[in-house]
């Protein structure tokens, strides 16, 4: 790994390493990327040990070597720390650490199970959950948003359309917040050494849960996805076990949590922003789409990206070697002005919008991009259309993690005619 010389505590990158760093509020860490985005080229930050990252803090950066995946690769891992050799032996490698031919045929298995049918269902699905998970909140009026509506809504969908059982639901949704609380977060020592074994027992059992429905389902196969995944024939292969048990625990860490969070964002957003709110909901199907990419831009749910350098390439004036590590960060991205105007500002009518909230393009561009934007835009539907309307209560209550832009809570309230 080339390691930059004469690195010192005035380098522009060091405060990005610095442990309190994801702890402080969000307009510190934006202005802090606003000036790495105003250096000359990629910024080294620094992770202890002699070793460290380059910071793709750009727009442009983080499209470019999103889109150049023989030089920009997955394996050995995405995630900050990468994961140990050991936990991918046990689990197997997600899709999203994957890259060139292993990458394309699992990833060609999965587009398959993605059927007409199976989409044209998981859409009608999206409308009904929405209706009833407000339906309830109307009835109950409980005044946690996060628990009442956001993680419902995706966690829902995502075991309708996979086909799980009622009975086991109760027991993923404990599972995945088990799995990924303290992902990116700074703990203390004892903490660290307690939480991986925690989430690992929480991973590994929802992926034996899912592997048993998927020996069912070979047997007895039914019109979900699943059964689609198990039965599949592309070029003679389906999902095996392990394969089956990562696809399903990167659905439910990244496809629930990442939408949760947007959503619980954005219902804040909207709090905030009541010239905004008002303009949705003076025609909400001719803004809706706009203000979905919107919340996803400005709150962008996954921060940041690993790639592992695996060809010398240059970009802005930096000559990048195999074997360096650098970070892409889709958080400053997604405030670049020089593709945003006025990035800091939420307009749901920005146009064009060019966010890159599902990745940056290339082959990891987020599969389920449609079927998300679906979720929150019949969530919105139902939440702000119905005639006792929804506002955020104080600030969103952050997990401070470096990875994902991630909610614990958020206070809400009924807005009374």
């Amino acid at each position: 790994m080339t390691l930059p010389a004469q690195r010192h505590a005035t380098d522009p990158g060091r405060e990005l390493a610095e442990p309190g760093f994801w702890q402080q509020p969000p307009a510190h860490r934006l202005a802090a990327f606003a000036r790495l985005r105003a250096a000359e080229g990629p910024v080294f930050v620094p992770e202890g040990s002699g070793r460290g990252h380059w910071a793709l803090v750009r727009h442009a950066q983080v499209q470019e070597a999103s889109r150049l995946p023989k030089v920009f690769a997955s394996a050995p891992g995405v995630t900050t720390p990468e994961p140990a050799r050991w936990v991918r032996a046990l689990f197997g490698d997600s899709m999203v650490n994957l890259d060139g031919p292993d990458h394309a045929q699992l990833r060609k298995i999965v587009q398959r199970a993605f059927t007409p049918r199976l989409l044209a269902a998981a859409e009608a699905d999206i409308h009904a959950v929405a209706a009833r998970i407000v339906d309830d909140v109307l009835a109950d009026q409980p005044d946690e948003f996060v628990s009442a509506v956001a993680s419902r809504l995706p966690l829902e969908v995502i075991c309708n359309m996979m086909g799980i059982p009622e009975h086991y639901r109760a027991e993923i949704a404990d599972r995945v917040n088990h799995a990924s609380e303290n992902i990116g977060v700074e703990r203390g020592l004892a903490s660290r050494l307690r939480m991986p074994g925690r989430g690992l027992r929480a991973l590994a059992r929802m992926q034996r849960m899912v592997a048993g429905i998927g020996r069912e389902r070979r047997k007895h196969p039914t019109d979900d996805l699943i059964s689609a995944l198990v039965c599949a024939n592309v070029d003679g292969q389906a999902l095996g076990a392990r394969q089956l048990g990562a696809f399903f625990s990167l659905l439910m860490v990244a496809g629930v949590e990442t939408t949760r969070n947007a959503i619980t964002h954005g219902l804040s957003l909207l709090t905030d922003h009541p010239d905004q709110r008002d303009l949705l909901l003076s025609d909400f199907e001719k803004y809706a789409d706009g203000a979905v990419d919107e919340m996803i831009r400005h709150s962008t749910p996954i921060i940041q990206f690993r790639r592992t350098v695996a060809a010398e390439h240059t970009m802005d004036g930096h000559v990048f070697r195999p074997g360096d590590k650098v970070v892409l960060y889709y958080a400053s991205a997604n405030r670049d002005a020089a593709v945003f105007p006025d990035p800091d500002a939420f307009i749901i009518t920005r146009s064009p919008n060019p966010h890159l909230g599902f990745g940056g393009g290339g082959p990891h561009f987020c599969l389920g991009a449609h079927l998300a934007r679906v979720e929150m835009k019949a969530l919105f539907r139902e939440l702000l259309t119905r005639p006792v309307g929804l506002r955020a209560v104080g600030l969103p209550d952050l997990a401070g993690s470096n990875f994902d832009n991630r909610v614990r809570s958020l206070r809400f309230a009924f807005e009374r005619p």
